[in-house]
This record gives C-alpha cells, sequence and structure tokens, in this order.
C-alpha cells in the first residue's frame, strides 16, 4: 500500500492545498504537523536536507517506517521532505508545491509550481499548474449544502454569494473599490445577497458593503463568534463574486456550478494575481465582474489537485 506523508506547518493555506492533492490521492494519507524555531530562518541552502528548524516535538512525529511520498509545499518544509528522502534511501518521493529555489531543487520528484509564478526552465520534474490546488468537491458541496440550508434555505433565488477579501502588503483595498465592487454585485440583480469577509478585509470596506446591502441580505464578518459560513455559501450560491486578492478563494469559488466573477481592479492586483485571472477567463471558469454574461463553463469543476494527483500516478 502506498503510505503518503502531509507536511502541516503553520501555514493554513499551504496545509489546505496539500491536503486537497492527497485527498485527491485516494489513497490513506498521515498528515505530520509541524512547527518551526528561531534556525528555520536560515536559507534553506544552509539548512540542507535536515530537521534544522524544527521544534524538538516535530522532530519526533518523523519516524521509520518512511513513507512512500512526502507532501511538501513552500520553503521552509523542503528540508523537511529532504531529509525523509534520505532517511529512506531514497525509497520516499517528494512533491513538492511552489518553487523553493535552486537549493535542493532537483531533488523533488516533481516541483509544481504555479503558472502564474515566474519561472522560465524546463526541468523534467517540474509541473506547471493553473491556481492552487484545494479541497472542493461536488461531494463537500453538497455535505455544506444542508449543513448551511436551514440558515439560507430561506433566500430567495438567484442568490449571489460575495466573497470578499482584502489589501495585501503592497495593494490596498480602498472604500472607492469598495463602492465599485457593490456596484458590479448589484447590478448583476440579485435576488438575495450572502456576504462573508476575511482578517484581511479592512473595516472602512465592510462599512461600505454593510451600508449598500439590501434589506433581506447576510453578512459574516470575520472574527464573529458564529461559525464562518463560507462553505456554505459556496454551496448556496448561484452567482459568486470573488475579490481577486486571494489565488486560493478563486479556485474554490471555480470549483462550484455557480457562475464566477472576479472584482480585480488594476491597482489592487500584482502580475501574478492578473495573469491568473486572465487563465480563468480564457478557460471559460470565470469572467470579469462588469462582464454582462458569463461564458459557458468547462464541465470539470477547477481543481488542480486532481491534476497534481494524476500526474503522481503516472509516474
Amino acid at each position: 500500500m502506498t503510505t503518503v506523508w502531509v507536511l502541516a506547518d503553520d501555514r493554513a493555506g499551504n496545509v489546505n492545498q496539500l491536503l486537497g492533492v492527497a485527498e485527491a490521492l485516494n489513497t490513506p494519507y498521515e498528515r505530520k504537523d509541524i512547527r518551526y524555531n528561531k534556525w528555520v530562518h536560515l536559507p534553506n541552502f544552509l539548512r540542507g536536507a535536515s530537521l534544522i528548524g524544527l521544534t524538538n516535538d516535530s522532530k519526533e512525529v518523523l519516524t521509520f517506517p518512511w513513507p512512500n511520498i512526502v507532501l511538501s509545499a513552500g520553503r521552509r518544509s523542503f528540508p523537511v521532505a529532504r531529509w525523509i528522502k534520505r532517511q529512506s534511501k531514497g525509497h520516499t518521493k517528494i512533491i513538492q508545491l511552489m518553487n523553493v529555489g535552486w537549493a535542493g531543487f532537483n531533488e523533488a520528484d516533481l516541483m509544481v509550481i504555479p503558472a502564474h509564478d515566474s519561472y522560465s526552465g524546463h526541468a523534467k520534474n517540474v509541473l506547471r499548474v493553473s491556481g492552487a490546488p484545494h479541497r472542493i468537491t461536488l461531494e463537500k458541496l453538497q455535505v455544506e449544502y444542508n449543513k448551511w440550508q436551514s440558515k439560507f434555505g430561506k433566500f430567495d433565488h438567484p442568490a449571489l454569494s460575495l466573497i470578499v477579501g482584502g489589501a495585501t502588503k503592497d495593494k490596498p483595498f480602498t472604500t472607492d473599490m469598495a463602492h465599485q465592487l457593490m456596484d458590479g454585485v448589484l447590478a448583476l440583480n440579485p435576488a438575495s445577497i450572502l456576504v462573508t469577509t476575511s482578517r484581511r478585509t479592512p473595516k472602512d470596506v465592510i462599512e461600505v458593503i454593510r451600508s449598500r446591502l439590501p434589506k433581506h441580505s447576510y453578512l459574516y464578518q470575520f472574527g464573529d463568534t458564529d461559525e464562518n459560513p463560507y462553505f456554505g455559501l459556496l454551496a448556496h450560491a448561484d452567482t459568486i463574486v470573488v475579490t481577486g486578492d486571494s489565488i486560493s478563494m478563486c479556485s474554490e469559488c471555480c470549483a462550484t456550478s455557480a457562475d464566477v466573477y472576479i472584482f480585480a481592479p488594476d491597482s489592487m492586483m500584482s502580475e501574478k494575481h492578473k495573469r491568473f485571472h486572465q487563465d480563468l477567463y480564457s478557460s471559460g471558469h470565470a469572467a470579469p465582474l462588469g462582464q454582462k454574461k458569463q461564458v459557458k463553463r468547462p464541465d470539470t469543476p477547477f481543481n488542480p489537485a486532481y491534476e497534481i494527483a494524476n500526474t503522481i500516478k503516472q509516474r
């Protein structure tokens, strides 16, 4: 039996991507929770194939028997994956999500680099995919639909779910943008609007959205004591409007059967985000907010986790 380890660190977004790939493999997996100490900030060429940077309790969970496959994501966990491969005498195959630079690059059996990230090489161990792998499936959406039916079933259709991200380190989300967002949402003439915000959504942006919502709407503000209804909103939506600042959120929204529109003003988006959005527009998975009609969606929901899993099985 193939054994799979998922190196789950403190980056929730990375872990979500890894679990999406592990579940797409459709084989049992073990989640290995790892935490870091101050030495993790050393560059990878110094950490090498080692457990330098791991806390002692994290080291204790990484023991024989070694897995057939180890899944890791991001720069910080890659030396750990390399160490595991060395301990297994090369038996363990490394599946690495995201480019980690030159240090140990060739030790990865599969290096998954998003198409929107810059990479000009032609290494045989590289797989380019569009977007971010995730855990959204039609089965999960049905479960979430049933779970939230008592809360969202009372809203009229067509229902629009508005998924709001926020500012990034050098790209602000202004109140003017919030008004543009709501102009686009209201122009779609939904019968009801269901909103969830994120930890990065500025408070003044939330107030603009709140002030422009029709009377019978729903707004969840990140940090509210109630459970975050994000998955319930995806499951109950006929139309989804999502802000383009999060590649993961856009990827997950495009795994639903709803029409998806992306709000992506130029001044709020990086070049890599723009490249990703264009991929979604070209493939028909989404359209820019303001386009009058959503193009015909592909038959297959958007989830690169399955492309990654199929490549692993083939190799």
